[in-house]
């Protein structure tokens, strides 16, 4: 290139420059993007005025918009709705995916165009932890099925899916992960949390944040593209209700309170960087959260640094007065959530009244620019003023693409726990088989769990379709229902045994149901027995399978016919009965729409199952709670487990184990674990821990197994877990094949709460446990902390 062109190229480049800066120069400071996000705040913020502002704090619905017979947004309803008026955000219509983007972008030129200061809402989505809610989106394993995998690269690369799909449609925010902590399985929701344990779960939700987030490097300072806002939930405690009730009240101590339930929600701010928090329902030791200072204010955001916004739960600033009983107007109530640190209502119940408070009282007019503020930084964190939303033409050619549906296939394979695989049944062989059962309320039903757009079949793969696309008739397959999931209508009996009787082995898919917001598929499935078991609201005060699938297991069972029994659920069952009876037990959890081509993989063995529980499966309700951290004391003094006609101590009939451990969960081969090598047994509480740790299979097929880290503080000033998970890492090993698997844990890690609830980590000797489970421990070592 000669100078004169380079001369050029160099002025035609200072030209545009020029041109950009001049233009940007022109611009309103807020609409400036060369300009830093604070300050383009700040400057936003001084325009508005004190309705601008408390609109910001609510939240309308699209779904009160019309369409005209072209499919158009109608005009007139976008007017009704928002009035010339901004609003901080909007709830999406329960739609296909088309649809949605249609409404989204209406909306979003509208308030561009059609208000004073142009403000951008964010639009939300109602679900997000398997998928967004949408007709024509991906949907993935639930929640608890996600936890199964242990495998946190996959579930990034599932978040960074939803994020592309939801994104697509012109939703900015989707309310997920949950972090709560799982550990009451008569609990409706704990199929929405990834499992038992504060590490597992923060683990788990950091890679789903980040994957719908992005680098949380990058996010410090922006989301990039093709990424949304990702809300932790449900901000404190809310899975620990008495009685597993739904928003029953939470008592805990300030030291479980801190080891088990705040700690996914620091990891998920301090190492994520999550932009929203949403808070529980619930009222935690008395105090709604939603009204709780200490845990907005002086925990989340002076101790832990969340920078991001607080947005409500839906109705929960109105259930402060309404059902907590703590306020007696709606004022009142408006007041107690805005000084709590609530910043988005999450609807309009109480906020509107800030509006006139704010008039007459600087301390909440400060307060509500406080919130304001950190609404619209997340809004210029996440590019909303810069990117205006335009529809692609044909969402539905984009999305739900066949890579999607095969990360769908492989988190569902990864997700299925083996319990029981007696004289090696499975996996099924086609030689010498000629016929097959598949008998059940779930065999040809599918089902997604909470937060689903619909459970209709055309939606998803059935277990029974699975089979059938796997043995492509090469082997009779013989359907029977035999009962509804909560029917008591036992007439179907009889067809089921009789398809038992005439096949050589049964696949018998029993479990439960939860609800699909839309509402669709579930007409037919009502009047065949099919009611919701679980979910938001659906709690249960017994852990066998619902209705009268027990009598059909046992009738199927007394044909003498080898029986795979497949639980379809989304909590974990008391199963004593089948545990013993039974040969082959999965557990599939809500597999997602692929479910049904997972299980018949796993069945016939084109897929090992390597999946491993997240939660400890109780003996009956009335070992609950049970999981494996328990204290030393936590499982009796005595032990001496007693059994019916043999009493005993602790309980008098019957041991105080869990059926199933946590991290159980078995595979077609095996793994042998040797030579733990820790580099360095004495070290510093800044120190990081380093181990290594061969494993082998030992088996004749390739398989994955999760090898899991385990820590017990051995003295300590106050009572502490017989162990806890630190680490944990899957690993596909062929046959005969060793891999070494590298450990690092920091020290800080070790640290407890102690006398004084300071977090600290004392001196003293550390055992490093190794195990395929809590209850399976391999190998074991010590370590020493020093001052």
């Amino acid at each position: 290139m000669s100078n004169r062109v380079l001369h050029s190229v160099v002025l035609f480049f200072l030209s545009v420059v020029f041109f950009i800066n001049a233009l940007h120069a022109q611009l309103l400071p807020y609409k400036n993007p060369a300009l830093k996000v604070e300050d383009r705040v700040n400057d936003l913020l001084s325009r508005m005025t004190i309705e601008e502002k408390v609109g910001q704090m609510l939240k309308l619905d699209l779904a009160e918009l019309k369409q005209d017979e072209k499919g158009n947004v109608t005009r007139e309803s976008l007017e009704k709705l928002f009035q010339g008026e901004s609003i901080g955000c909007l709830d999406p219509v329960i739609a296909d995916i088309d649809r949605i983007a249609r409404f989204s972008e209406a909306a979003d030129q509208y308030l561009r165009k059609n208000t004073r200061l142009g403000i951008p809402a964010i639009q939300v989505d109602l679900g997000g932890i398997h998928g967004q809610l949408a007709y024509g989106a991906t949907n993935f394993p639930q929640s608890i099925g996600q936890g199964s995998t242990w495998n946190p690269d996959l579930i990034k690369k599932m978040a960074e899916v939803i994020a592309y799909e939801a994104g697509l449609t012109g939703c900015d925010q989707l309310f997920a992960p949950l972090f709560d902590i799982a550990r009451d399985p008569r609990y409706g929701r704990v199929e929405e949390c990834f499992g038992e344990d504060p590490y597992l779960v923060a683990e788990m939700g950091k890679a789903f944040v980040t994957g719908l987030q992005g680098d949380p490097k990058i996010t410090r300072e922006y989301i990039p593209e093709g990424h949304l806002i990702s809300t932790a939930k449900h901000y404190v405690a809310y899975s620990v209700p008495t009685a597993g009730i739904n928003i029953a009240p939470v008592e805990v101590g300030p030291r479980d309170l801190r080891s088990l339930h705040l700690y996914p929600f620091e990891k998920a701010v301090r190492e994520a960087n999550v932009y929203s928090i949403m808070p529980a329902y619930n009222e935690v030791n008395g105090i709604p959260v939603h009204a709780n200072e200490y845990l907005l204010k002086d925990v989340l955001r002076k101790e832990y640094g969340f920078n991001g916004y607080v947005f409500a739960d839906y109705g929960a600033v109105g259930m402060l007065q309404t059902f907590h009983k703590i306020t007696a107007s709606k004022k009142e109530t408006a007041v107690l959530a805005l000084k709590a640190g609530v910043d988005q209502e999450g609807s309009d119940y109480a906020y509107s009244e800030l509006i006139g408070l704010a008039k007459n009282d600087k301390e909440i007019a400060e307060l509500v620019d406080e919130s304001v503020k950190r609404i619209l930084t997340v809004k210029f964190r996440a590019g909303l003023f810069d990117k205006p939303y335009f529809a692609p033409k044909k969402i539905s050619d984009l999305v739900h693409t066949k890579a999607s549906v095969k990360l769908a296939r492989e988190i569902a394979e990864e997700s299925v726990v083996l319990l029981k695989n007696q004289d090696n049944l499975l996996p099924l062989k086609f030689s010498g088989l000629n016929s097959i059962a598949v008998i059940g309320p779930n065999a040809n039903q599918v089902e997604y769990g909470d937060y689903s757009i619909s459970k209709d079949n055309s939606t998803g793969v059935t277990i029974l379709e699975g089979i059938k696309n796997i043995t492509k008739d090469k082997i009779r397959v013989n359907y029977a229902r035999g009962c509804g999931i909560t029917s008591v209508d036992s007439s179907g009996f009889k067809e089921a045994v009789d398809a038992a009787y005439n096949s050589d082995v049964v696949v018998l898919v029993i479990g439960g149901s939860s609800m699909s917001l839309s509402g669709v598929g579930w007409g037919e499935l009502a009047d065949q027995g099919g009611y919701p078991t679980g979910g938001e609201g659906y709690d249960r005060s017994e852990l066998t399978p619902p209705g009268i699938q027990p009598e059909l297991i046992r009738a199927v069972s007394k044909t003498g016919k080898p029986i795979i029994l497949v639980m379809v659920h989304g909590r974990p069952y008391s199963i004593p009965w089948e545990k013993e009876h039974i040969p082959a037990i999965l557990d599939a959890w809500y597999p997602g729409e692929e479910g049904g081509n997972a299980v018949a993989r796993i069945l016939f063995g084109e897929v090992v199952p390597s999946g491993k529980l997240t939660m400890s499966v109780p003996q009956s309700a009335g070992h609950v709670p049970v999981f494996y951290n328990y204290k030393p004391s936590g499982r009796g003094i005595y032990h001496k487990p007693g059994s019916p006609g043999n009493p005993g101590r602790d309980y008098v009939f019957s041991p105080t184990d869990p059926l199933f451990p946590f991290g159980y969960g078995l595979s077609y081969t095996a793994f042998e674990y040797s030579d733990l090598n820790i580099k360095q047994k004495k070290l510093k509480e800044t120190d990081t821990i380093e181990l290594t740790v061969k494993v082998k299979n030992v088996g004749s097929i390739t398989g994955k197994e999760v090898v899991q880290v385990y820590i017990n503080d051995k003295i300590s000033s106050v009572t502490t877990p017989v162990k806890v998970l630190k680490g944990f890492k899957k690993i596909e090993i062929r046959p005969s094949k060793t891999t070494v698997l590298s450990f690092r844990i920091p020290c800080n890690e070790l640290a407890l709460w102690d006398k004084q609830m300071h977090y600290t980590v004392e001196p003293g000797e550390f055992e490093i446990m190794i195990g395929a489970s809590a209850e399976d421990i391999r190998l074991k070592d010590t370590i020493n902390i020093t001052n």
